[in-house]
């Protein structure tokens, strides 16, 4: 009698034990997303409220739409001028990086050589350098160059920075996409290149769009080199750390919500690409 129970007994423990760990894995989605989701939440709720409601306390956890401190921070001389830099900056470092890191991880994923695996260690091994630690030669080579304080020189240094990331996922991509297929393409009268533009590159669009929007946060984000190699072209993050630094908190506000929302914007409308890459149907 006590052997049957225990055995009935141990369904209702794997069921418990499952219940447990379904209800753990809700609450950590719920604490992550609430980690990512809160400080955009609050940083919006303090840029469309009034200058005198950021400092107000209690604090209102909703907003009053007072677009008073966003219209005085996109007026303010110069701010225009360094969104339309941070977003050629980050196209150009888009386009750079696809343009070089798609056609290397091709290469990575379709053809053997000798010192593949080194070329792939070399290729992660230059995020390990600190760009602080490059800023004065890069100085000293953008000046002799002539590519001091211009939106192309800035894009070749994100690119730099990116380029790791798109040759590792687009090699990581293209590895996943069977040869067999590039092969049945030439069967049919297509050489290398009609293969690929036509059959790989669909299949490869969602991984290239990923890691695409990768690359543009890496330069829409990124300042130290903004800072350091413009002076009159600066970017937006470079100008938000010269001229509001000093600011009062509602114009600091208001400069974050203005950095943070065109990128989500941009993510927003290739999210239909990101989602397909781990196979989550388009909505």
């Amino acid at each position: 009698m006590t052997a049957a129970t225990d055995t009935s007994t141990v369904p209702e423990k794997v069921t418990d034990a499952r219940k447990a760990g379904n209800w753990l894995m809700i609450a950590c989605i719920i604490v992550l997303c609430a980690w990512v989701l809160l400080p955009i939440y609050l940083l919006l709720v303090n840029a469309l409220s009034a200058p005198n409601e950021v400092t107000a306390f209690p604090k209102n956890m909703i907003p009053s739409f007072d677009f008073g401190s966003l219209s005085f921070f996109l007026n303010f001389q110069g701010v225009a001028k360094a969104l339309w830099n941070s977003v050629l900056v980050a196209l150009l470092t888009m386009i750079l990086s696809i343009g070089i890191g798609a056609p290397a991880g091709y290469a990575l994923s379709r053809f053997d050589f000798p010192g593949k695996e080194a070329f792939r260690f070399l290729v992660l091994m230059t995020r390990a350098f600190p760009l602080p630690l490059l800023a004065l030669p890069l100085a000293v080579l953008f000046i002799r160059t002539g590519l001091d304080d211009t939106a192309f020189g800035l894009a070749i240094v994100h690119t730099t920075l990116s380029l790791p990331f798109a040759v590792l996922i687009t090699f990581s991509l293209f590895s996943g996409i069977p040869v067999e297929l590039e092969e049945a393409a030439w069967t049919l009268g297509c050489n290398r290149w009609q293969a690929f533009q036509k059959v790989i590159m669909p299949l490869a669009l969602p991984g290239i769009a990923a890691s695409a929007v990768f690359a543009f946060t890496i330069s829409w984000n990124e300042v130290f080199a903004a800072a350091v190699l413009t002076i009159e072209n600066r970017t937006l993050t470079a100008f938000l750390l010269q001229s509001i630094n000093v600011s009062p908190l509602y114009l600091k506000f208001a400069g974050g919500a203005a950095l943070v929302v065109p990128a989500l914007i941009f993510i927003f409308a290739v999210r239909k690409y990101l989602f397909a890459m781990w196979g989550i149907a388009n909505r």
